[in-house]
């Protein structure tokens, strides 16, 4: 077949070349038009910027053949557009490669009504995940538009990956092997109306009762403020799945009317915090939404209904309450607001709360919720609570909950008394800092709180329990560290809730290496046997503490302990022999699944002949098990003293004195060898 019969120009072909299968690659440099007719075996590759490529419904036929996985793996892109601004795409059909269209560091792409369905598809692969395949990946993509596509029976329909500000409007990215859309560190985009259905991998007629790491949404790793309008989100493995594995969480994401039901596991999963759901469906999966980890959260106006049924699906019962609407266990959920639900005919708990279950609360508690306006009916419960603080009912309308309510070993609950009608709730508003320092008084206002037809307000605060009443509140912290502080505010009928997550910061006379220069700084990576490996030092400001604070990448980075060292001479002849302690804060951001690996962060004290070294005690990992939940994604203290005790062992290697300490060193180890970042603050011996 010619040139001329494949496709018709309106401007040049840069070249025309074929690949070992016999497959054309057209690089195109101006704008391009298709004849209509039979399929192509052709790939697109475009690089210009501002062209027009318009296939008038031409198919790309790629080597690979439906069914045949090896064929499909190595069969390519159908359409590249790289580096480029302005291209435009449409009616094109693309099919038979590993992914059909790759969009890679483009910015103000526009691609409608185009098909690239029966790309790389593997319904029959175990659990797990795969490199990026299927129907569209999006890599370094902003300012984008994708409307009126589809991707079917493909891996993943849409996979972003460090893409923002982009609009994806009434596209099919339905019936995938593993997800209809993925998101990769990619912040402020747009899914309106769109069809995101049946992600879903699972073989029933083998028996097989749990969908294999396969979900219609999935989001993950920093994507942060993304906005979810009306889409259709059902029949999924999970519907939508917020997943932090390596603990950097996503938050700011938002969702409003979009039917996440008939999800063979959860219709909502998160492990996030900071996320909004308002008036969506999530019914007939085995749970509603399952918010473990989810601090910060609302949910407003959503339907949960006939979750857990024998009938249906009902995977993984818990103990105690089984399944049910709005489910919260597994992880801290502090501040969180839960009204105006649907609650209804689920075969456990219209909502659920648990706080640590190993610890019986001790470690941490479902902590400062309102719960209120929610009809809640034809449960088995109608809440069920244990290990919970400072929890308010207000206004629930319960209706032949078969075993009522069971809320235990539950502290500061306030129930306000019934109202003949729905009261409109307050308005919470706190004035405070967020950054406190030890031995200044800090002080919270809240007396801006309103109420919409002039009721007088209660104010309830509280910090490690109840704390005071008031519209103001201070205190004076001795010590520094994390302090979560909660307020609610009610009207006698409705009420509304308001925090600050504080860091209580106290002065240091003198910061080692962590108020700059950073170029005093040195590295050592483990299994740098090529010399490759490098630690990138900067100072970030504003620091917590200070000027700046340090921040350190290992990039490249070869894998295993990267460890910095303070300062790069290693001469300091610091003399700590009447210090007691060594402090620090740290933060860190890991894009590296499962996250952080062996004991960390290990601290050295290097000696010109010996080393002290300190690390947590059972090898464990505070990167990822903090001692906290907000330290997920902000920064946690870490004390460490220097005769060690039972959360730090300290080893002492050859001849090394705390007399004589010529620099200190921090190590991290993380899985896989993509490049992560830490940040460091106010480090100091005292």
């Amino acid at each position: 077949m010619g040139l001329l019969a494949i496709c018709c120009l309106a401007g040049l072909l840069l070249s025309v070349r074929s690949d070992e299968a016999g497959v054309r690659q057209l690089v195109i440099t101006n704008d391009f038009v298709f004849a209509p007719g039979p399929s192509n075996a052709v790939r697109l590759v475009v690089r210009a910027s501002h062209v027009t490529i318009d296939g008038r419904g031409a198919v790309l036929t790629g080597p690979g053949q439906a069914g045949n996985l090896e064929s499909l793996e190595s069969a390519g892109i159908g359409v590249l557009i790289e580096g480029a601004t302005g291209v435009r795409l449409k009616n094109l059909k693309v099919r038979g490669f590993a992914t059909g269209l790759v969009l890679r560091q483009v910015e103000g792409a526009l691609v409608e009504d185009c098909d690239f369905s029966d790309n790389y598809h593997n319904p029959a692969h175990g659990w797990g995940e795969l490199p990026p395949r299927g129907g569209i990946l999006l890599d370094g993509v902003r300012l984008s538009v994708l409307r009126h596509n589809r991707a079917n029976r493909v891996w993943d329909g849409l996979h972003l990956i460090e893409s923002d500000d982009n609009l994806i409007a009434d596209n099919d990215f339905s019936h995938c092997s593993n997800t209809c859309a993925k998101l990769w560190r990619s912040c402020r985009n747009r899914f309106m109306q769109n069809n995101l259905s049946y992600g879903l991998r699972i073989d029933r007629a083998a028996g097989e009762v749990h969908a294999r790491d396969s979900t219609g949404v999935l989001i993950e790793t920093g994507s942060d403020d993304n906005f979810w309008y009306r889409n259709d989100i059902t029949h999924g493995g999970d519907g939508v799945f917020i997943r932090p594995l390596n603990r950097w969480v996503s938050r700011g994401n938002v969702f409003v009317e979009n039917d996440t039901s008939f999800a063979n596991n959860n219709c909502v999963e998160s492990w996030s915090p900071g996320n909004t759901f308002i008036r969506n469906r999530a019914n007939h999966g085995s749970y509603g939404f399952w918010l473990g980890g989810s601090d910060h959260t609302t949910l407003i106006g959503n339907e949960a209904a006939f979750n857990g049924r024998p009938d249906g699906f009902h995977n993984a019962p818990e103990q105690g309450f089984g399944h049910g609407g709005i489910v919260i266990v597994g992880g801290p959920s502090s501040h969180t607001r839960i009204e105006g639900n649907d609650l209804h005919d689920n075969h456990g708990a219209g909502i659920a709360f648990r706080g640590d279950v190993a610890s019986k609360g001790a470690a941490w508690r479902t902590e400062h919720w309102i719960v209120q306006g929610n009809l809640i009916a034809n449960n088995r419960f109608g809440i069920w609570g244990r290990w919970g603080n400072a929890i308010l009912l207000a206004g629930n309308i319960m209706t032949n909950n078969a075993e009522g309510d069971l809320i235990q070993d539950t502290t500061n609950l306030i129930q306000l008394p019934p109202s003949p009608a729905q009261a409109l709730a307050p308005r919470a508003y706190l004035a405070g800092p967020d950054v406190v320092s030890t031995g200044q008084l800090a002080r919270f206002d809240a007396s801006a709180s309103t109420d919409s037809i002039g009721r007088p307000l209660e104010f309830h605060w509280w910090l490690d329990g109840a704390a005071g009443q008031g519209a103001r509140f201070e205190r004076l912290f001795t010590q520094p560290g994390f302090q979560r502080l909660g307020l609610t505010v009610h009207n006698g009928l409705s009420a509304a809730l308001a925090w600050r997550d504080l860091l209580v910061v106290a002065p240091v006379k003198e910061e080692l290496g962590t108020e700059g220069p950073a170029s005093l700084w040195d590295f050592e990576l483990e299994g740098n046997d090529s010399g490759r490996g490098r630690v990138r030092f900067a100072e970030d400001a504003p620091g917590l503490i200070g000027r700046c604070a340090l921040r350190f990448s290992p990039n490249p980075y070869p894998g295993a302990y990267a460890t910095v060292v303070y300062p790069a001479s290693r001469d300091a002849g610091w003399d700590w022999s009447a210090r007691r302690e060594l402090r620090f804060w740290i933060k860190a951001q890991n894009p590296n699944v499962p996250g952080w690996q062996n004991a960390g962060p290990v601290v050295r004290l290097l000696g010109s002949r010996g080393a002290l070294e300190y690390r947590p005690a059972k090898d464990a990992n505070l990167l990822n098990d903090p001692p906290f939940s907000e330290a997920r994604w902000q920064w946690m203290p870490i004390v460490i003293p220097l005769a060690g005790d039972n959360r730090w062992e300290r080893r002492a290697t050859g001849e090394i004195t705390l007399a004589c300490i010529d620099a200190v060193s921090l190590a991290v180890d993380s899985w896989g060898g993509d490049p992560f970042t830490v940040w460091l603050d106010g480090l100091a011996v005292e």
